[in-house]
């Protein structure tokens, strides 16, 4: 028994992420329908990155680090991973104290210099 091939790939659009917007702080009873819905939305869509805006989530705390690290394992569970949209300074940096990292949309990814460029020496200046 053989079934039909469909034509073709499955249409994904790499370029339009599926899109969370946190209205405000979010409690704790609020989180896990928060789950579902990414896993739900990442399933549905296809899509392989959830943008997740964070510009309105509050003051940051604990409560917000707690709901991010939710969100992220959601969306690996589901295939995906979360980029965050207009995180605060502040809760960038608690994300940075408790060693939980995350794209952050329009900001390049912090890495070493590549492999082969070598820094200018003037004339003389000691070799190192």
């Amino acid at each position: 028994m053989s079934s039909a091939r469909r034509a073709g790939l499955p249409f994904v659009d790499a370029k339009t992420p599926a899109v969370v917007v946190l209205p405000g702080p979010v409690t704790q009873d609020e989180v896990r329908g928060l789950c579902d819905d990414v896993r739900a939305l990442l399933r549905s869509t296809g899509a392989s990155v959830l943008v997740v805006d964070v510009a309105a989530i509050g003051p940051p705390g604990l409560a917000a680090v707690d709901l991010l690290a939710r969100l992220q394992l959601a969306a690996r569970r589901a295939g995906g991973r979360v980029r965050l949209r207009d995180p605060a300074p502040s809760l960038r940096a608690l994300l940075d104290l408790v060693g939980l990292r995350f794209e952050v949309e329009g900001h390049a990814e912090q890495r070493e210099p590549p492999l082969g460029v070598e820094e200018e020496v003037e004339p003389g200046e000691p070799a190192v």
